[in-house]
C-alpha cells in the first residue's frame, strides 16, 4: 500500500484526543469556530469564550446572543432576535425579533415573531408561542400553543392546552390536565380572562371572551 503526506489546512482538525483534557480543549476550539463563522454572518456575541453553539444550529443576522447562552441540537434562530444569559435552547425554532429574557428553558418548540419569553419560563416540548405573545417569569408550557398576543405573565402552569388569540392569563392558574392516569386538554376562546389562582381541571372548555373571575 502506498504512504502518502497531507498537509492539513486547518492544524486542530487532525490532532489526537487521548484524554478528556484534550476533549476539552478540542471541543473549545470547535466551539469558537463556529462562534466565528456566526459572527462574519452578523451575529452579535457578547462572549464568544462563554456561549456554546452546536454545529447544526443556525441564527440570523442582527440577532444578539449574550453570555452563557446554549443552542443544541437543530436550534434555528431567526433575524433581530436577542437571547440573554444563562439561556438554554435545545431543538428551538425562533423567529425574527423575538425576546428571550434571562434563565429560560426551551425544547422542542416553536415561538413566533415578536413575542417576548422569560425570565425564568420554562417552554417544553410540543410547544407553540403565538407571534406578540408574551411568556413572563416562572410560567412553564408543555404541549401547549398560546395564541397570538395572548399573555401567561406569571407563576403559570400550562399542559396540553389550547388558548386562542389575545387571553390574558392571570398569576398562579393552573391547568390539571393529568387525572393520575390520562392527560386530558384545555381549550380557551379568544379574548378570554382567566383571573388569578385560577385552577382548570381538563377537560374543560372555556367560550370566547369568558371571563373567569379570580
Amino acid at each position: 500500500h502506498d504512504v502518502d503526506t497531507i498537509t492539513a489546512t486547518v492544524p486542530h482538525e487532525v490532532r489526537g484526543i487521548n484524554s478528556q483534557t484534550e476533549l476539552a480543549e478540542a471541543s473549545a476550539m470547535m466551539r469558537q469556530a463556529k462562534c466565528e463563522e456566526l459572527m462574519s454572518a452578523g451575529v452579535t456575541i457578547i462572549d464568544p469564550a462563554t456561549t456554546y453553539v452546536g454545529p447544526d444550529v443556525e441564527v440570523g443576522h442582527d440577532t444578539v446572543l449574550h453570555p452563557n447562552v446554549y443552542l443544541e441540537g437543530r436550534t434555528k434562530i431567526g433575524g433581530a432576535c436577542e437571547i440573554h444569559a444563562g439561556c438554554r435552547l435545545v431543538d428551538a425554532t425562533l423567529d425574527d425579533h423575538v425576546v428571550v429574557l434571562n434563565y429560560c428553558v426551551i425544547s422542542d418548540s416553536h415561538v413566533h415573531a415578536h413575542a417576548q419569553l422569560g425570565p425564568f419560563a420554562h417552554i417544553r416540548p410540543g410547544s407553540d408561542v403565538g407571534e406578540d405573545a408574551r411568556v413572563g417569569n416562572y410560567v412553564e408550557l408543555k404541549k401547549t400553543r398560546l395564541g397570538r398576543k395572548s399573555k401567561a405573565s406569571h407563576l403559570t402552569y400550562l399542559g396540553d392546552a389550547t388558548i386562542g388569540e389575545d387571553v390574558n392569563v392571570g398569576a398562579g392558574v393552573i391547568t390539571c390536565n393529568y387525572d393520575g392516569t390520562h392527560k386530558h386538554p384545555t381549550v380557551i376562546g379568544d379574548g378570554a380572562f382567566i383571573g388569578s389562582d385560577s385552577q382548570l381541571v381538563a377537560p374543560v372548555s372555556i367560550g370566547r371572551g369568558a371571563f373567569v373571575a379570580a
